[in-house]
């Protein structure tokens, strides 16, 4: 099998390696996967996706690496794979910046890297392909259904925005000011960073209820766990949300949870993010094995939902079938 490194967007402090597949190793694809973490929902449904995908059954060896959101530990992660010399190194990047030197070490390696769900900001020379979704899209996504929601009126929104560097956020936000830029009346009160956690969602939403309540009627959260801290701490401040409430709520990432929370009308809009990208990895590396022609870019497709009740030219009305049917 020919040299390879894939680099996707992925890596834990711990440096826990997980082999699958111990027999037979030589003839099996030896993929490294560094993690961003575990911070949530999709971040685990990603994980599990991989793990299943890159088997023994299937014909892979998987080295992972939970990074634990620490950038440092996840460029350490891909140097272990660059010294293991593993055939493909697949890299869910941390932060978007600071990646160049790593990948032109592994690319002296020769080793191929694939760069997974989130962007990076380095030349394209230095890695061999990307998948993922697109967020600033997912973000304009967000924006274009408000603004049909809202139907001209006034909208004070507050924002709590994903971990700060990460390319994921960065796009969100970056589509969403798109489409606010558009609308004067709309304002933007204050946007801070939840870190893509329940608990940095809950937290900036009560700092934000200490300096805004009263005088916010639309809340953005950059993913699921945000949005469900972010009520945790509208419940007990008694400020009503979602189709029945004061304020408006737009979350993304769509996870199975998210939209059973949209199918409740908890939440009114749920921008997707797919995480069940493994597949899609895989189908690139296989072609690299068979020295085909392959994409570079590879976008994954996203939808998005809202509450029963709400018709929208930019989302899907969730429904129990739609729920039934979610993988994650």
């Amino acid at each position: 099998m020919n040299k390879k490194i894939i680099g996707v967007v992925a890596c834990s402090a711990v440096a826990a390696s997980m082999a699958i597949g111990a027999s037979a190793s030589d003839e099996l694809i030896k993929v490294g996967y560094a993690q961003v973490g575990h911070e949530s929902d999709w971040r685990t449904a990603n994980t599990q996706n991989y793990q299943d995908v890159f088997s023994e059954e299937n014909g892979y060896e998987l080295s992972f690496v939970d990074c634990d959101n620490d950038n440092a530990a996840q460029i350490e992660a891909v140097r272990n794979f660059i010294n293991q010399e593993l055939d493909y190194i697949v890299i869910a990047p941390i932060q978007s910046a600071g990646w160049d030197t790593v990948l032109q070490e592994a690319q002296d390696a020769g080793i191929p890297v694939i760069i997974a769900d989130r962007e990076i900001e380095a030349s394209e020379d230095l890695y061999d392909a990307w998948v993922g979704t697109n967020t600033t899209n997912e973000g304009i996504t967000a924006g274009n259904w408000l603004a049909e929601y809202m139907d001209g009126k006034e909208a004070n929104i507050l924002v709590i925005e994903g971990s700060v560097g990460a390319s994921a956020a960065l796009g969100r936000t970056d589509g969403f000011n798109q489409v606010a830029a558009d609308h004067d009346e709309w304002t933007i009160l204050d946007s801070q960073s939840g870190d893509f956690t329940q608990d940095g969602g809950q937290e900036v939403m009560e700092s934000f209820i200490k300096s805004y309540e009263g005088k916010f009627n639309v809340v953005v959260c950059q993913n699921d766990n945000e949005a469900y801290g972010a009520m945790d701490a509208m419940d007990a401040a008694g400020i009503t949300y979602g189709v029945d409430g004061d304020v408006t709520l737009i979350s993304f990432d769509a996870t199975h949870d998210g939209l059973q929370y949209t199918l409740d009308g908890k939440i009114n809009c749920d921008v997707e993010c797919n995480p069940i990208q493994a597949e899609v990895v895989a189908g690139v590396i296989q072609k690299m094995e068979a020295g085909e022609d392959y994409d570079k870019t590879t976008l994954v497709e996203d939808s998005a939902f809202v509450a029963p009740g709400i018709e929208s030219e930019y989302a899907t009305t969730m429904t129990e079938d739609i729920l039934a049917g979610r993988a994650y």
